[in-house]
């Protein structure tokens, strides 16, 4: 049997909670019953770095003076997190300091989906949604978060060094960081800043930048200026489809404002390949308004722009079949709106760009004073300086995140 201590839950809920068909605090509630009040963390009271800093501590404080069950308990500890893949990236990223201080063995994570897209969850088959009848399944889904194999899972580095003077307004799920000292052999366009400002993240699925970013960016936006107008999954897509078409998505064939045109207009992009030390220059298509370097085979809610592609097809282009623990970002692009649409219908796969296992964007200017990236659903909106360039480099995290596998695993 388990030790009663080998499962705790991290629920992001509160008593006005939406996630989960607000169900969020009556899935706490009975959490609670069936694991006990003390296993059982709502994020808006105790935070993941605070759990890891205090309560893992107490537990190896306990082993290191002779407990049993305490050493028992840490060795076979389990995490399942109650949320939005935005909650799941917040815990992991806690988890991940336990890396850094050598604090093993980093407790596996399972997932019960409170979000919208939940491709977090998908691809590591706990569902793309809250089930209806979560109740009955409750016991099922304890069962399977302390039992089921385990799986791994790459996270990515996102360094931003842009010219000192801009403000950024970055997501949380970003930091300033100190000056971070680049790969200047590598060939550039611009100039480098002479005085800097670094930003560095973490994502585990992608990090895009172009037109898609900036639809995310107009919808958080109105979300967060007119909350009462997004409150439910059917009125988000109808005001997300809104954006798409104000903000050119559909039509930009049709429009000649500068900030539609092709992405290569104002970036370039270097990548290195898999167990290579050298940097490649990828030249970026004309048609491409927006780049995507992807993580893992679930994208916008459960889609797979990169496609299932066949033996023959990867060889040719040099390619290897994606996996979310390989090393490798996929990186493709959305043209106009007509092609993202039958992308996200799965009628035909994106455009194919590249595999890379670490990437450098150098942002150019020029006629353009902005442009939108968002990294895990979260947008911001990026300036530009028509002097010097704004570097972006990805790079993968040392060690992989634990996950445990769901019952129908895609990953």
């Amino acid at each position: 049997m388990e030790s009663p201590a080998s499962d705790i839950s991290m629920n992001k809920t509160s008593s006005k909670s939406s996630s989960g068909g607000r169900h969020g605090s009556e899935l706490k509630s009975r959490l609670q019953d069936f694991m006990g009040e003390e296993q059982v963390f709502d994020l808006h009271n105790v935070k993941p770095h605070e759990f890891v800093q205090y309560g893992l501590a107490c537990i190896e404080n306990f082993a290191a003076l002779g407990d049993c069950c305490a050493k028992e308990t840490r060795e076979r500890l389990r995490i399942i997190v109650a949320g939005g893949d935005g909650t799941v990236g917040w815990v992991l990223g806690c988890l991940g300091e336990l890396h850094e201080r050598g604090q093993e063995p980093v407790p596996p994570t399972a997932i019960i989906p409170l979000g919208t897209g939940n491709d977090l969850s998908r691809s590591f088959g706990w569902g793309g949604s809250f089930s209806i009848k979560w109740k009955a399944a409750i016991k099922r889904i304890l069962d399977r978060a302390i039992h089921a194999p385990l799986s791994r899972l790459d996270s990515w580095n996102l360094v931003i060094s842009m010219p000192a003077g801009a403000e950024l307004g970055i997501p949380y799920a970003m930091k300033q960081t100190e000056e971070v000292i680049l790969d200047k052999d590598l060939e550039i366009e611009g100039q480098f800043p002479k005085e800097v400002s670094c930003y560095q993240g973490v994502f585990y699925n992608y990090f895009s930048i172009g037109m898609d970013a900036q639809v995310a960016y107009g919808f958080h936006q109105l979300r967060n200026e007119k909350p009462y107008l997004a409150q439910g999954r059917i009125a988000n897509k109808i005001i997300y489809s809104g954006y798409c078409c104000k903000q050119g998505w559909f039509f930009t064939p049709c429009i000649n404002d500068p900030s539609l045109r092709g992405l290569n207009n104002i970036l370039r992009m270097h990548i290195k390949r898999l167990n290579s030390p050298k940097w490649e220059l990828i030249p970026l298509p004309s048609s491409i308004r927006s780049i995507v370097a992807l993580n893992l085979p679930s994208y916008a809610s459960g889609r797979n722009p990169w496609g299932n592609l066949k033996p023959d097809y990867l060889e040719k282009k040099g390619f290897v079949e994606a996996s979310s623990d390989d090393g490798l970002l996929e990186i493709f692009g959305f043209k106009q709106g007509w092609h993202a649409s039958f992308v996200m219908a799965d009628f035909i796969s994106a455009k194919h760009i590249a595999q890379a296992a670490g990437i450098r964007f150098e942002l150019r200017g020029g006629t353009w004073r902005e442009c939108f990236m968002q990294m895990d659903g979260e947008p911001w909106k990026q300036p530009m300086n028509n002097e010097y360039s704004t570097f972006l480099d990805i790079k993968k995290v040392p060690f992989q995140s634990i996950m445990v596998k769901g019952e129908n695993n895609h990953s």
